[in-house]
């Protein structure tokens, strides 16, 4: 992940210098560690082709002396509208990411954390697109389905939320009404059927819990000893 990587090793010698200074207050210390949350946030924004700058906050006092240590206790990002990637891409409406005690790795081009964990948002409207049928959230972890055809008229179904290996979003328990013709049931089991996989959340994060919302669905993933390389990104 390039733009930890760059908190860790670019801003070092400007934290040891700094910190040199005797009496940094706390102001003075969040003063200063806007340049590297800034400098990561234009990191996230280049890697992902982001339409807006994501936040980035540097958890901990002092800041600076973490830097210069050349370990990071948190660090928060927040990413809203992160494209979506793969054979059916669902965009992430928002994308939040907490990071534990950040390092350098031994590896040139890479930063470890402790433990990892991500919170991704999908709506329904951008579920509806990327499986060709429309998808609202029903609560309690499950969703309704709907599609029509001219002549043939509706078909309905209801399914469970389930997570699929490490990142795919699956429909389980599929209940699809069975008074519309069997063209449409067929349309309808089938869409639910293939599942998604979720893109554009940090690489090595297994996907543990799927909720649902009002507008959408809540994805959770976590991961322990995460190494994020330059060529992942946010994967």
């Amino acid at each position: 992940m390039s733009a930890i990587r760059r908190v860790l090793y670019g801003w070092r010698k400007y934290a040891l210098a700094v910190v040199a200074l005797a009496g940094v207050g706390t102001g003075a210390d969040r003063g200063l560690a806007r340049w590297p949350e800034k400098s990561a946030a234009e990191a996230f924004q280049e890697a992902q082709d982001l339409p807006t700058t994501p936040e980035v906050h540097v958890r901990g006092f002092p800041v600076l002396t973490q830097a210069a240590g050349g370990s990071l206790d948190r660090v928060d990002v927040t990413a809203d509208d992160v494209p979506g990637r793969g054979a059916r891409p669902v965009p992430v409406t928002r994308l939040d990411v907490r990071l534990d005690h950040v390092r350098r790795a031994g590896e040139a081009g890479a930063a470890h954390a402790d433990t990892a964990r991500a919170t991704a948002y999908l709506s329904c409207a951008d579920l509806s697109s990327a499986l060709g049928i429309d998808i609202r959230s029903a609560g309690d972890g499950r969703v309704t389905a709907g599609t029509a055809l001219p002549l043939l008229g509706e078909a309905t179904a209801s399914a469970r939320l389930a997570v699929s290996g490490t990142r795919g979003i699956a429909f389980r328990d599929v209940e699809v009404d069975a008074r519309p013709p069997a063209r449409l049931r067929t349309a309808v089991a089938g869409a639910l059927g293939r599942g998604i996989t979720l893109e554009g959340v940090p690489g090595n994060l297994r996907l543990i819990r799927l909720t649902t919302g009002e507008d959408g669905i809540r994805a959770d993933l976590a991961g322990e000893n995460v190494t994020f390389r330059t060529d992942e990104e946010l994967a």
